[in-house]
């Protein structure tokens, strides 16, 4: 842990909070000997910037940090891999720190993917007091960083094994269910549209599903596209697109890492988290354009393209989700580069039936820095996807409005009065931000963790 709750050492040293707007108070307020050594080191309060003060002995003495605002959530995330190791603590000459910001972005300014290269150095350490805002803060971070490792990890050891062995071990953190559908077996369960995607793989697909909470609470029922690694299968991909295609499974990491922060804040909710996980490989057996396959529901649907794979792989899950009717659905996805395009890669693509409750998802994403957008279901696009042989086909007519054409694909699943949300998401940082290394990211989680927050509370 990069931030440590309880009584801090003696020797912590002090963390002053300041923004540019208030900088010229703050510093006014110094004696003349630190003012002037934070005017020669051209510390102005910008945005994750930091100078360090000395004591007459050559000791630190304090450090004084540049904020978006205290209570950003990522406020402190430049300081734990650029202050010098030790301890720090709070201070309490500028603006007033907020605990669980400083919390939520201390420990993920500490983090790195240090699987198969070791860290060259430890993050600082922040003392805190011990509270529910940072508890809650902390297993935040913890459920985020669970998430960018998995996304992190390469596909010669994240597979859909290796997948369902994570869930497992979460389900036995927090006495969850755990069960899982594997290979053949999927075609007797009823997901043919599942294992037609992960057949040609040596490593065989499966369904995974945990269940945790109380029969009595709501159900809430969370969706992620597992797809350990996607080549294409045989519209295969170029070099340049397979190569970050480890990352395919990060649908199914964001939604684990939703499902471990609800778990782990006991959230009043019946959780169900279902994964199809599979590798979309290339071989004899190989799922091919123009094949049809009937799906659990019962929609027969014609592949355009198998580097659409996880729409069919999504479809049988949400089938399946939708039997036992949740009050809320979430699906999460990194569906299609065309949300890319559209959003780019910090805005992930909403999906949403509930005009109101997709404008209030959009305002809380905004407020809490963690954002989304909204993009229309627009039923008018469904002609598009429509198959002369088949219900419906796995793309499109043509490059246009290719996000909306996935999310209508789905919607085909998903009966009309069920609540769901459709999250087409990157999962990914190219370039590296504070708290933000470049790699592997969890997208909405705290955005959606404060709605079903707001929904428990209502209930």
């Amino acid at each position: 842990m990069t931030v440590h709750l309880g009584k801090a050492p003696r020797q912590a040293i002090p963390v002053h909070l300041t923004d540019s707007e208030h900088w010229s108070t703050h510093a006014a307020s110094l004696d003349p000997s630190a003012r002037r050594w934070l005017q020669a080191s051209g510390f102005s309060g910008a945005p994750d910037s930091h100078a360090l003060v000395p004591a007459a002995d050559g000791r630190i003495a304090a450090v004084w940090a540049g904020v978006r605002g205290a209570a950003h959530p990522w406020a402190l995330a430049s300081l734990p891999l650029a202050l010098p190791e030790g301890d720090y603590v709070p201070g309490t000459a500028g603006l007033a720190a907020d605990a669980a910001a400083a919390a939520l972005s201390w420990e993920l300014g500490g983090y790195r993917f240090d699987l198969y290269k070791p860290a060259r150095r430890a993050p600082a350490r922040l003392h805190l007091d011990s509270s529910a805002a940072t508890q809650r803060a902390l297993i935040i971070a913890a459920a985020v960083a669970s998430t960018r490792d998995l996304v992190n990890t390469p596909a010669e050891h994240m597979g859909p094994a290796e997948l369902a062995e994570a869930v497992k071990l979460v389900a036995q953190q927090h006495g969850a269910s755990f069960k899982q559908i594997v290979g053949d077996k999927l075609l007797a369960a009823g997901f043919p549209a599942v294992h037609a995607v992960g057949r040609a793989a040596t490593r065989a697909p499966r369904l995974i599903e945990l269940n945790w909470g109380k029969p009595k609470h709501p159900r809430i029922t969370l969706v992620g596209k597992g797809v350990c690694f996607d080549s294409g299968g045989l519209d295969i991909k170029g070099a340049d697109g397979m190569r970050q295609m480890k990352k395919d499974m990060g649908g199914a990491a964001n939604a684990l890492g939703l499902a471990q922060m609800i778990m782990a804040l006991g959230l009043p909710l019946r959780l169900q988290l279902l994964i199809p996980a599979v590798e979309n490989a290339i071989a004899g057996n190989a799922y091919r354009p123009g094949d049809v396959f009937k799906t659990r529901k019962g929609l027969h649907i014609e592949i355009g393209n198998t580097d659409a794979e996880g729409r069919v792989i999504l479809c049988d899950a949400l089938a399946y989700g939708a039997e036992s009717k949740p009050e809320l659905m979430i699906d999460m996805a990194t569906l299609t580069g065309a949300a890319r395009v559209a959003l780019g890669a910090q805005l992930p693509a909403l999906f949403c039936r509930d005009m109101a409750l997709a404008r209030s998802l959009v305002d809380r994403g905004l407020a809490l820095h963690d954002p989304l957008w909204h993009l229309p279901l627009w039923r008018d696009y469904h002609a598009g996807i429509e198959s002369e042989i088949a219900d419906i086909v796995n793309t499109g007519r043509g490059a246009q409005g290719g996000a909306i054409n996935a999310a209508i694909f789905l919607e085909d699943f998903v009966p009309a009065d069920l609540p769901w949300l459709h999250i087409d998401l990157y999962a990914w940082n190219d370039s590296a931000r504070a708290g933000r290394p470049a790699g592997g990211e969890a997208q909405t989680l705290r955005t959606l963790l404060g709605h079903l927050e707001q929904r428990c509370a209502g209930a």
